[in-house]
């Protein structure tokens, strides 16, 4: 029987994370994999990336993390937002890599039918710590600023043509929620996206304050109203299985070395799903 696989945040350009891509291999050429983002942040490296993952399973199916939306001079494409994502989504579609925009692969290989949903939300800050619930944006990204935690996406995730990141997200919600409401009903699915659903995983984050870089209230409920056999996420950095409402989610990141090298187990680039 096939094995849907999971990997994400492998940031290939890091030294030391470049050959832990050959880890990245299946069992069976029948197998899949959900790549839940931060391949990379230049399209040369993602689409070498995800070329090569392509090769060896059966099916791919790629979400972009938000290093993959940042423009920054060392790109050779220099397309912003919106414009970025499209080219990224072409590239992959090049590759025979599945996208956000592309139909949702079904894994029949269980009990009943799995619709294998990737998502592209972003975030709109809503996750705030007690001390910035009730200010403004601003005032609540001061209050970040003054505990030295801003997000690199600040400088580089241009939210072009939409007038910020919040009002991309908004647009990307709608459209998902469209998509996700007409999967079959006798289908459960499997909820693969960058940024966590639900803020629970945010909770070891050593920094709380960036958990406004990291999801929206508004998919709190998604793995219970679209039947989630499991939600696969990345971007925290923080890789484990937790559960919310009795629904597996397993954030399958790899890392940057000084993360996994203080791991007893080291570096895990492939996770198992089902």
């Amino acid at each position: 029987m096939p094995t849907l696989y999971a990997t994400s945040d492998l940031h290939v350009t890091h030294k030391g994370n470049g050959p832990l891509l050959d880890e990245v291999v299946p069992r069976s050429p029948d197998d899949w994999l959900l790549v839940a983002g931060d391949v990379a942040e230049r399209v040369g490296a993602i689409a070498d990336s995800l070329a090569t993952l392509r090769e060896r399973f059966a099916k791919v199916v790629w979400v972009p993390g938000n290093h993959e939306l940042w423009t920054t001079t060392r790109d050779e494409v220099q397309l912003r937002g919106e414009a970025r994502y499209r080219h990224l989504v072409d590239r992959c579609r090049e590759l025979d890599v599945l996208t956000p925009e592309d139909e949702y692969p079904v894994w029949e290989h269980g009990p009943k039918p799995l619709t294998i949903a990737p998502m592209f939300l972003l975030y709109d800050y809503s996750w705030r710590t007690p001390q910035a619930e009730d200010v403004s944006l601003e005032e609540a990204l001061d209050q970040a600023r003054e505990a030295a935690v801003v997000c690199t996406d600040e400088f580089y995730l241009h939210p072009d043509p939409h007038p910020s990141r919040q009002d991309w997200c908004a647009q990307r919600l709608k459209l998902t929620e469209e998509r996700l409401a007409a999967i079959p009903e006798d289908h459960g699915t499997v909820l693969m996206s960058h940024w966590p659903l639900h803020r629970h995983p945010t909770a070891p984050l050593h920094w709380p304050e960036f958990a406004m870089w990291c999801g929206t209230e508004r998919t709190a409920d998604w793995h219970l109203r679209y039947r989630a056999e499991v939600a696969v996420f990345g971007h925290l950095h923080i890789p484990r299985t937790t559960y919310a409402d009795g629904v597996r989610f397993e954030e399958v990141s790899l890392g940057y070395p000084r993360e996994w090298r203080k791991r007893a187990r080291g570096p895990v680039p492939l996770r198992e799903i089902l």
